[in-house]
């Protein structure tokens, strides 16, 4: 189990939700003082509503009605954070669970659902305004992060940071795994985001494992000093807590959007699920320590947190019946998306028409009018 006790460790809330700050979490208590009930209140919504989500999604892949689901189980607090640190004006580059990330930003939900069940390639439209400047789920591990460093070092080519305007100035946040971590494709875009200073932050969720290789064998110091190795101000995060996450996430973000470069974000959290709904990890990981880390869960600690400040009985059960209803809303449309239409697969493939295509087309409507109840 990673030890979460380093002073140089950035946390506020303890495991069982009581104000504790770290020393290294000092210069973010103000940002947290200013949050209203209504903020802190939102925070918890946010991550009930999207494990009922989850859970959700997890059952209609066992039930065949997705291909695959990765979940977001345990990482709600890191994400919740972050997403609701960003401005509106700024841009978000996510891997592939980083589902309420995309909620908060407008996404609806079943467009995630689309994805994971086949029916695009892409999900949502990112240049639509309603999705909140967010781009689209990257399933090639790390390539999200050049991506991000792209656009964010356009944002420094057309002045749109650092003008001292920060309701103008736009900054740029992409969310990748341990795993990814390793990947080329991530220190080219630290190397480039350093280079250019870009209005840019690397959050990275350390969720411990990268599918069966635990984090030790990735890397033998603490994968934030990575980005420090590029000359990229890095910090470590509790990423169980849904406070600091939101702290060092806007603080950082303000930085970047400001024209003071690019920052680096390690969130130490924990995967609780698998790593997709086709990968089992008790053949690679103990019961121990996934109870260890189910002490450490983030909605658990921010119920008693706010349990502590005098939130009611009837806020919480409110929090769980939006969940629900949420979950609901998702499994009933799931049922009603039906199947992509198979002339899709002939259609994609060249920009004209192509005779082997159009060949293999018409053996397929052969072949399935030849079947029982002919072609579906």
């Amino acid at each position: 189990m990673t030890p979460l006790d380093d002073p140089a460790l950035v946390r506020v809330l303890a495991a069982d939700g009581t104000l504790a700050p770290t020393p290294a979490a000092e210069r973010y208590l103000p940002l947290i003082d200013a949050l209203t009930d209504a903020e802190l209140e939102t925070f918890y919504r946010d991550m009930v509503s999207i494990r009922a989500f989850d859970v959700q999604a997890t059952n209609l892949q066992r039930q065949g009605q997705l291909a695959l689901w990765p979940p977001s189980f345990g990482q709600e607090a890191a994400q919740v954070g972050s997403a609701r640190a960003a401005r509106a004006q700024d841009h978000i580059f996510p891997s592939y669970r980083e589902h309420v990330v995309t909620r908060i930003r407008g996404v609806d939900p079943i467009d995630i659902i689309r994805l994971m069940r086949g029916l695009t390639h892409g999900g949502w439209d990112p240049t639509d305004p309603k999705n909140g400047n967010t781009h689209i789920y990257t399933l090639v591990l790390g390539a999200q992060t050049l991506h991000a460093t792209g656009l964010a070092m356009g944002l420094v080519f057309d002045g749109k940071s650092g003008t001292g305007d920060p309701e103008r100035d736009e900054a740029v946040i992409v969310y990748y795994g341990d795993g990814a971590s390793s990947q080329g494709d991530v220190h080219e875009a630290m190397v480039f985001a350093a280079s250019f200073q870009t209005p840019e932050v690397f959050f990275l969720q350390n969720n411990q494992w990268a599918i069966s290789v635990p984090v030790a064998t990735q890397s033998r110091s603490p994968l934030y000093k990575r980005g420090e190795g590029y000359g990229i101000p890095s910090l470590q995060v509790d990423g169980n807590d849904v406070l600091a996450s939101y702290a060092v996430s806007k603080t950082a973000l303000d930085e970047a959007r400001a024209g003071f470069g690019p920052r680096a974000i390690e969130a130490m959290t924990y995967r609780m699920g698998a790593h997709t709904t086709s990968d089992d990890p008790t053949k690679y990981r103990t019961s121990d320590e996934e109870k260890a880390w189910a002490g450490r869960d983030p909605i658990a600690r921010m119920r008693a947190y706010l349990e502590g400040r005098g939130a009611s009985q009837q806020f919480f059960d409110d929090a769980d019946a939006e969940g629900a209803a949420l979950a609901d809303d998702v499994r009933v449309r799931t049922n009603e998306l039906g199947a992509i239409p198979r002339v899709h697969m002939f259609e994609s493939v060249y920009s004209e028409a192509h005779a082997l295509i159009q060949e293999e087309q018409r053996w397929l409507d052969d072949y399935e009018a030849s079947m029982e109840g002919g072609a579906q």
